[in-house]
Parts: structure tokens; sequence; C-alpha cells
């Protein structure tokens, strides 16, 4: 069962660089460059299974077709917990598609919790209403 989460007043966003990779999600935004860092540098730290690949939204609006032949589905997705218990692909559009088109069932992703993922938000104000939001999850 998950947990409430609690505000850390020290929480400190994740800096952005030129150049990174970011997933905006309404007002949270995540940087995907640095969680990539990240999961290369602790690679037991983060679960790297199998997803269905049914299990996320097939109509991508912002497929680049002329990239797609470029596209490697053997590297892993990124699925984040966003609310309790529902992980949403937040890196691997592209890569899902391709598997998806490819009639493939299965493709590997990196599976990040809550308390993996939170600390790569970009700002203060994201972070606090994230935490609003999950807990308004759990009522």
């Amino acid at each position: 069962m998950a947990k409430r989460l609690k505000v850390d007043n020290d929480f400190t966003p994740c800096p952005v660089a030129s150049g990174d990779e970011l997933f905006p999600n309404g007002i949270f935004e995540f940087n995907i460059t640095k969680m990539l860092e990240y999961i290369q540098k602790k690679p037991n730290g983060i679960a790297i299974e199998e997803v269905a690949v049914s299990d996320f939204f097939d109509g991508f609006s912002s497929i680049n077709e002329s990239h797609m032949d470029s596209v490697k589905i053997s590297q892993p997705v990124i699925v984040a917990e966003i609310s309790p218990g529902q992980y949403n692909l937040i890196d691997g559009n592209h890569r899902m598609e391709k598997a998806r088109r490819a009639g493939l069932k299965s493709i590997l992703a990196y599976r990040l919790n809550v308390k993996q993922h939170i600390n790569f938000l970009t700002s203060k104000k994201a972070y606090v209403a994230y935490i609003e939001y999950w807990n308004s999850k759990l009522e």
C-alpha cells in the first residue's frame, strides 16, 4: 500500500542544463537526462523489467516519423509511478511506438517508484504540487 508523502523543506529542484531532455506533464517537469545519468551510475538500484506494450497509450501526437528508423528498441524506456500504483511512460515514446508497430508484446523498461523519480522534478513549486497530488490519490 502506498504511503503519504511529506514535503521536505530542504528539497532542491533538479538542475536543468542546456540540452537536457525534459518530460513536462502539466506543472510537473522531470529532467530525463539527469534521471538517465542516475540510472547509469546505480545500475542495481533501479528495477529493469519487461512491460506490456499494450499497457501504454498508443496515440502519441508528437511522433517524429523521420526519426523512427534510427530508434533502437533495445534501449529500455522509463516508466515512473506518477500516482500510487500507476506507472506512466515518461521516456521512450518513439521506442514504445516502434515496438508497437513491430508487433512486440513487451519492451524493457526502467521502473522508477515515486521515491526514485521525485528528485528529478525541476522546480520546488512542482515538487510541492506533486506531493499534494500524490496524497490526494490516497484519500
